[in-house]
């Protein structure tokens, strides 16, 4: 059997990670300003993260979800805390996808609706709904075209409005941070409008802080820049360090009801182990206050580099606009610097480091990066 060939690859062939640095089979350091699509949040083989899962597999790796789970208690009660959402209740799930499935599942079931807004770029995953709500045509199959989503310009909250007076939209889901859409930020006065209009309309409001959560922005949640509360909140990516993990985080205007959602491996003994260490080792080396500080230093050199067109971004989740494609350019990054970025659509560089980046990793970056230009 091999391998079904829907991967683009890298011919690099990656073994070892420590901090913000990996290194592939041949020995050769790089330094990863990527993080595996911002999923490495507290760096790469953390002692502390290497400890706490270690020795949680030794004990216990899984039981299901029929037995009380103390772990998960704990991260739904420290995450409630550390993310400043200590009244809403925590469901976990195992990928970004699944999250937003679900959210969008109890959207549904609490207004009876079906027609969903999102917007012009967006990215909410791959599976049935999520991928619907996903404005990447190429990616949704034919049995996943069923209707549901409206796609509106992002910051037009004109356009917003004149659909929700329409009294059938079920819910509004909206990245805090563009990613694949090439880091676009909405705007607080978008986010805050957006707010008022779904709560006089009766539609449930989404925030998928999958990519641009667990501190990435410079605070917990990136939507927290603009001061609203969302009635559902969609993680994964950073809340585990590579460990499979997702949750949903909702607004007490839900009620539970047994059978309603649920999952096999969701919130799993070992998934929760690995949560736990990532909160304690954020709060320990006060990443959220870092990546702000550290985000505002690298987008005040990048905006200063010539034939650079744009610099978007917060926090550590930076975005690199371009006039012409920056294919080769990444290539030369790669093979040439040994930099792993990311990239969306043709024109833009994305950087998504691990939140512990350092100032002497962030300054080799930019001294390289300029050499290419």
């Amino acid at each position: 059997m091999k391998l079904f060939d829907v991967y683009p690859l890298f011919d690099i062939n990656i073994v070892k990670g420590e901090g913000c640095r990996v290194w592939d089979d041949q020995g050769t350091p790089y330094l990863d300003l990527y993080g595996g699509h911002a999923v490495i949040s507290i760096g790469h083989a953390h002692p502390h993260y290497v400890e706490a899962i270690s020795h949680q597999v030794g004990t216990l790796g899984f039981y299901s979800n029929s037995v009380i789970n103390r772990l998960q208690e704990e991260v739904a009660e420290r995450l409630g805390r550390l993310s400043g959402y200590p009244d809403y209740s925590l469901f976990l799930v195992n990928s970004g996808a699944e999250a937003n499935e679900n959210a969008l599942k109890l959207a549904s079931f609490h207004n009876g609706r079906t027609r969903i807004i999102a917007f012009n770029k967006a990215f909410h995953g791959r599976t049935s709904l999520a991928v619907e709500a996903t404005d990447n045509p190429k990616i949704c199959a034919p049995i996943n075209q069923n209707n549901h989503v409206t796609y509106l310009p992002l910051n037009n909250i004109e356009a917003v409005r004149a659909e929700l007076q329409k009294g059938d939209v079920c819910a509004v889901i909206i990245e805090g941070i563009q990613g694949v859409g090439g880091i676009q930020l909405p705007t607080p006065t978008f986010l805050q409008e957006l707010r008022a209009c779904c709560t006089e309309a009766d539609a449930v409001l989404i925030l998928d802080e999958i990519q641009s959560g667990y501190g990435r922005s410079g605070r917990f949640f990136a939507h927290q820049h603009s001061g609203i509360k969302p009635d559902l909140i969609t993680v994964a990516k950073g809340i585990a360090n590579g460990f499979p993990m997702g949750g949903v985080l909702i607004s007490p205007m839900f009620q539970a009801v047994h059978g309603q959602l649920g999952t096999t491996f969701g919130g799993n003994h070992l998934a929760c182990s690995a949560a736990l260490a990532v909160m304690d080792v954020m709060e320990q080396e006060h990443l959220i206050e870092h990546a702000a500080q550290l985000g505002d230093y690298l987008m005040n050199e990048l905006r200063q580099l010539p034939s650079i067109k744009e610099v978007r971004g917060c926090g550590l989740m930076i975005g690199i606009e371009f006039a012409e494609p920056v294919k080769e350019l990444r290539n030369r990054l790669i093979h040439d610097e040994h930099i792993f970025t990311g990239a969306s659509g043709t024109s833009v560089i994305r950087l998504l480091p691990p939140l512990c980046l350092t100032r002497s990793e962030a300054d080799e970056f930019l001294t390289k990066f300029k050499k290419l230009l």
